[in-house]
């Protein structure tokens, strides 16, 4: 791959816009699975059936890929730095990892389904080992390529989703109609593998040059860090998979579906995606107040139409998801704080200098202000799993909707006083110029759109729900054109970009 090309603007909106077509291609690939799901079973097993999908994909694998992102986390900064041979010592030591953590999650998953009480579902649990292989590809060489070309990762990503929106409609509908989880599984599977044989030929000059198993050493010693930040991540996760054991598999489903929506928020935290290389090679607040500019311009309206729009949203999966329209305001609200706080989480190591000449000292590690973020999950959980326990147990009678309303409420409350002691860590890192004219801009923007939102039909069809989105989303850029000058000077070198790239 070519010299870094990091441009924080293009970079973001190639990424941003990538991953909003991957909104209708992940909306359609759930409906697929939740359609198929009904089509096969009784009404009131839908969101069961469905919390089982949720619980394999998103409560236990994240369990055996914790380590998919502590070596790419260093891999990254090195890249970014300069340092031959980087990109072959950590896609050949991520993947080595890889087969191990598979390797384990096969051999734990008879106890695993049998503690959950989902036998029945063993050969897709067995099956999900694979995805497991991708992930811990797609992190490191995502990782790579961020360091260099940001904006190339959006490509990646489009081939993804429609790949597996194609092989999900063949593979769940007709090959394995009878099991549309399995078809769902192997439609990520081969979806997640076809977009890491693109990144491995993007990176195919870098995977020629001689592997430096001394940048290993330190990485290892730098991923003591990592592995105590994931370990964190995953303790604080515990939630969910407490709300599957006492809520229900239906308050999981419930939940699933409304974080569905609630993540496409968190999408506009990929506005800044090349700000955390650009900190690495030049260090400049300035490319921060930006980053805060880009992301609020769309985090902000895209909070209000989810709000204000949730019954709609989450009646294209399926009716009985109507009645947990308050679990998805929560979440929206929480989605947007997630994404100021991921801002905020580069900022800190944008500017950790601590491997800066390619040796991490141990010591130095512990009492950088890298490790102090790191420490923040375990005071979120600290936080969460004995209220989320507390609520489940005593305060829920068999009602998966409430079960869910507290999790989320809980969790949110913890997330947010995460991000009020990060913003103090950046305070003391760098002085960072909050655009508050802007956000403001954006605010005014997001009442008005909200308001017209509000007062027009709210509809229960896919292209009915998508128009009056688009209805919301045009209005506020034209308020935003109209009275913000960056805003039009912001799309303005998009368009340009864009034409010159044509």
């Amino acid at each position: 791959m070519a010299k870094n090309e990091i441009r924080l603007e293009y970079s973001g909106f190639v990424i941003f816009a990538a991953q909003l077509l991957s909104v209708a291609t992940g909306v359609i690939f759930q409906l697929i699975i939740i359609r198929a799901i009904g089509a096969i079973n009784p009404p009131d097993k839908v969101s069961e059936v469905y919390g089982i999908w949720s619980n394999v994909s998103k409560d236990v694998v994240p369990y055996f890929t914790l380590m998919a992102g502590v070596l790419p986390f260093w891999a990254l900064r090195f890249t970014a730095r300069g340092k031959e041979g980087a990109v072959k010592t950590g896609v050949l030591a991520n993947l080595t990892i890889s087969f191990i953590a598979a390797l384990v999650y096969i051999l734990l998953v008879p106890f695993m389904v049998s503690a959950l009480g989902v036998s029945d579902y063993s050969f897709l649990y067995f099956v999900t080992a694979v995805q497991i292989v991708d992930i811990y590809a797609i992190n490191v060489f995502e990782a790579c390529i961020q360091a260099k070309k940001p904006h190339v990762i959006g490509y990646g990503l489009l081939l993804r989703e429609l790949s597996k929106v194609s092989l999900g409609y063949i593979l769940i509908n007709v090959v394995f109609s009878r099991d549309p989880l399995i078809g769902g599984m192997l439609s990520l599977i081969i979806a997640f593998t076809l977009q890491s044989i693109y990144y491995f030929r993007l990176l195919s000059d870098d995977l020629k040059q001689k592997v430096q198993w001394n940048y290993l050493k330190e990485w290892l010693k730098g991923s003591v860090a990592n592995i105590y930040n994931v370990v964190g991540n995953q303790i604080a996760a515990f939630i969910f998979i407490m709300l599957f054991i006492y809520g229900g598999e239906s308050a999981r489903g419930v939940y699933g579906a409304a974080s569905l929506i609630a993540a496409i928020i968190s999408y506009s935290s990929y506005l800044a995606f090349a700000l955390y290389p650009k900190l690495l090679a030049e260090g400049k607040s300035e490319d921060v107040t930006t980053a805060i500019r880009i992301v609020l311009m769309f985090a902000l309206p895209m909070t209000a139409g989810a709000i204000v729009l949730s019954d709609s949203y989450l009646t294209i999966f399926s009716y009985e998801f109507r009645a947990a329209t308050t679990v998805l305001v929560v979440l929206a609200i929480d989605a947007l704080v997630a994404t100021l706080s991921g801002v905020y989480g580069t900022v800190v190591i944008g500017f950790e200098k601590v491997d800066e000449k390619a040796q991490i000292s141990f010591k130095e590690l512990l009492k950088s202000r890298l490790f102090l973020a790191f420490s923040l999950p375990y005071l979120h959980s600290a936080i969460t799993l004995p209220t989320t326990f507390y609520a489940l147990t005593v305060c829920v009678q068999n009602d998966p909707v409430q079960a869910a309303l507290y999790v989320s409420i809980i969790n949110s409350a913890a997330r947010f006083a995460m991000f009020l002691i990060q913003y103090v860590i950046v305070r003391k890192i760098v002085r960072v110029k909050v655009p508050w004219s802007n956000i403001a801009k954006y605010l005014f923007a997001s009442a008005l759109m909200a308001i017209v939102l509000f007062w027009l039909p709210h509809p229960t069809t896919i292209m009915l729900t998508f128009a009056i989105t688009a209805v919301g989303g045009i209005l506020y850029l034209l308020v935003v054109m109209a009275l913000d000058r960056d805003a039009r000077i912001l799309i303005s070198r998009i368009l340009q970009t864009v034409k010159i790239k044509s």
